[in-house]
């Protein structure tokens, strides 16, 4: 071979392997991950996050690994490790052991209740103490290593935190601080002038300091009295004692220290967010935050994020208006730190938090979805609805007590002055965001409905349900089944690509080219039964679906056929999908956002005989009508679209069509039967081009 074939074959080799490299999913954040406890044993250190199970060390931080092997809960509010046994206790599944550095776990709950949470565990001896919550709650000893528990007292007692001084046995409760002599046989209460609802409790020498929601209050004689710290760094989540040093980390104003004996509080280097847990690894000190684990190695001056294979936090929904992204994430089920809004102005290089729920929130909250009307943003979130009139910078929330009373908003909609939401009791109906009412009739409510999905086309407004899909042509007001040809009625998404309805369900994609009159299955190259379709992307004439536990797929033929584009990507899980420009997102439940060119998937950046090539607006017809008339329009590229009805003075008389659409021909139906006889304007507005045409309705 001679020396140039050599150098085109080498070049077109590094072509083909660069290709490969680039064609797949690439994390684009946020990383907000939850960590809720953290802990050194001689050889690792260990982080325990709310939703991702246990996390190992064993170079400081630098890396991590997950360490889940056996673990059937991946929810970790304790590690204690204790000798050479490693002690987790989970939100709802018992204690699990392991005796090999987390490399495997077993449960050891035996004369533990069913479904119990181990809110802390502490080992004395050959004296384990788990403090629980759930069921009955309160204190069970173990002396033979988790092989048996036994109960101890204080039932009905969310016990936060144990801690042993001499022979003093002190638990922290949600009904105050109690203190047992005898190694838990017996209790009593030693609250008097304790203010605020405590979660933790150190000593320094023979004085006890206490962390509550309102600071910190100290004892001096075995927590027979206490009196507040007006020094106090705030709303305290654990306190942690090194030497005479204490250490408070806070809700939500990060890490402070003192260093003597509370007197005074000095901010950090960490300071803000919530610190869950601390501890220290020789000198380093370790932090487990609301953001991930932070190290320090002069005593909390400064901070690093030490992150790496630590998986992100939850996107529950994406959404693209403009150049911009948003993301909604969840909280805390504890609480805090609350979720909320993340934006990204540049192609989810980099994220702001733009709202944030605060830790007083009661509940679980999430922001589950999102709706564009016009220049406003609406979010559908656990306990409120949030809108936004300036490009997400900042967001007004209506709160409601229908909301939380019926596990909040799970879908939104905006049909010209109405704001739809879907709840796990039916959908309610605003035009202000402060005042709902149900609008129900024609559903078949149950206790659990759930309405994950809702899409406006025209007059006509579909809802998904796990009873299927409903449909509604007069703002609510009844409601009509539409699931003729749905074999699998559990519907989590729909998405409108053209005049195609499709719907997601439990069992792959259906597909209704008559506003769901009549429905077909539409599976090929989709995974077998079982596959349960979350979100939908549309693409000029490419469809995304996202799915759970099966990655995402694309059909470029109106669903006839599908096939993976899961080169890359890190998780199979699937929240939700959003096209911004030529890169679409993909919200997942564990490693945040990812994204990935279009062009690595679809043809779509190429000029396509199947799309428009200009905006046009066509005349409606019948012209004249009575009472109903047809309007098309074509979009050679999708942007925000407004199709407005006037009189012949020029007054609105209703919107059409408002929102986001794909490039792609469309149809809509004006009814005119509360109007008029008349010559009627309407307007079509998309980016720069807008264009009127007149309409005669003729009763």
């Amino acid at each position: 071979m001679n020396k140039l074939g050599f150098i085109f074959i080498t070049c077109l080799l590094f072509s083909i392997i660069s290709s490969n490299i680039k064609a797949q999913w690439v994390q684009t954040g946020p990383c907000k991950t939850y960590i809720q406890c953290i802990s050194a044993s001689s050889d690792y250190l260990f982080a325990g996050s709310e939703s991702n199970g246990l996390y190992r060390s064993g170079n400081n931080g630098n890396s991590w690994d997950a360490s889940n092997s056996g673990l059937t809960n991946t929810d970790i509010l304790t590690i204690t490790p204790s000798g050479s046994n490693l002690f987790a206790g989970t939100y709802g599944s018992g204690v699990f052991l392991s005796t090999d550095n987390g490399n495997s776990w077993n449960p050891v709950n035996t004369g533990l209740p069913e479904y119990i949470t181990i809110q802390c565990i502490l080992v004395n001896g050959t004296n384990m103490f788990a403090g629980t919550g759930g069921g009955n709650g309160g204190i069970y000893l173990s002396t033979n290593n988790g092989s048996n528990w036994n109960y101890v007292g204080l039932t009905n007692n969310i016990v936060y935190s144990l801690t042993l001084v001499g022979t003093n046995l002190f638990a922290v409760t949600n009904n105050g601080i109690f203190l047992s002599t005898n190694y838990g046989n017996t209790w009593s209460a030693v609250n008097t002038g304790l203010t605020g609802w405590p979660n933790s409790i150190v000593a320094v020498g023979n004085t006890l300091f206490a962390g509550t929601n309102l600071g910190i209050c100290v004892s001096t004689n075995n927590g027979t009295n206490w009196n507040a710290l007006n020094t106090g760094p705030g709303s305290i989540e654990n306190l942690t004692v090194r030497g005479t040093d204490i250490f408070a980390g806070t809700a939500d104003r990060g890490l402070y220290l003192s260093t003597n004996n509370g007197v005074n509080w000095n901010s950090t280097g960490l300071n803000f967010g919530l610190v869950s847990s601390l501890c220290f690894s020789g000198t380093n000190l370790f932090a487990g935050t609301d953001h991930g684990v932070l190290h320090s190695t002069d005593y909390g001056t400064s901070w690093s994020s030490v992150n790496s294979g630590i998986v992100s936090t939850g996107i529950y929904s994406l959404a693209a208006y403009g150049n911009n992204l948003y993301a909604g994430f969840g909280g805390s089920t504890r609480g805090y730190p609350g979720g909320g809004v993340l934006l990204s102005t540049n192609e989810g290089n980099s994220w702001s938090t733009v709202y944030q729920y605060s830790s007083s929130m009661p509940n679980y909250t999430s922001i589950n979805a999102f709706s564009v009307s016009g220049n406003s943003i609406y979010a559908g979130a656990t306990n409120s609805v949030l809108l936004s009139n300036d490009n997400g910078s900042s967001w007004n929330p209506f709160h409601s007590s229908i909301f939380f009373d019926l596990s909040g908003v799970q879908s939104i909609a905006v049909s010209e002055s109405n704001i739809f939401a879907g709840t796990y009791m039916g959908i309610y109906l605003s035009s202000n965001g402060n005042d709902w009412t149900p609008v129900n009739t024609g559903l078949p409510l149950t206790n659990d409905f759930l309405v994950k999905s809702l899409v406006v086309s025209g007059t006509k407004i579909f809802a998904g349900t796990k009873n299927g899909v409903f449909l509604s042509t007069n703002n609510g007001t009844n409601w009509t089944s539409v699931n003729a040809g749905i074999t699998d009625t559990a519907v989590y998404s729909l998405v409108l690509s053209g005049t195609n309805l499709f719907a997601g369900t439990a069992n792959g994609v259906f597909l209704s080219t008559d506003d769901g009159a009549n429905w077909k299955t539409v599976n090929s190259g989709l995974p077998g039964n079982g596959m349960n379709v979350y979100a939908f992307a549309v693409s000029g004439s490419n469809i995304f679906a996202g799915t759970y536990r099966n990655g995402i797929f694309l059909s470029t033929d109106n669903g006839k056929s599908w096939e993976a584009v899961n080169s890359g990507l890190p998780t199979s899980s699937i929240s939700s999908l959003s096209v911004l420009g030529n890169t679409l997102y993909a919200g997942t439940y564990n490693e945040g956002v990812l994204k990935r060119p279009l062009s690595e998937m679809t043809s779509v950046n190429e000029t396509r005989s199947d799309l428009p090539a200009n905006y046009t607006l066509e005349q409606n017809y019948p012209n004249p009508f009575n009472p109903s008339t047809t309007i098309n329009y074509s979009l050679p590229k999708a942007g925000n679209v407004k199709l407005t009805v006037y009189n012949s003075i020029g007054s609105k008389v209703t919107t059409i069509v408002n929102g986001y659409k794909p490039a792609g021909n469309y149809s809509v139906k004006f009814n005119g039967s509360n109007i008029a006889s008349g010559i009627y304007l309407y307007r079509l507005e998309s980016g720069n081009y807008s264009t009127t045409k007149k309409s005669i309705l003729l009763k």
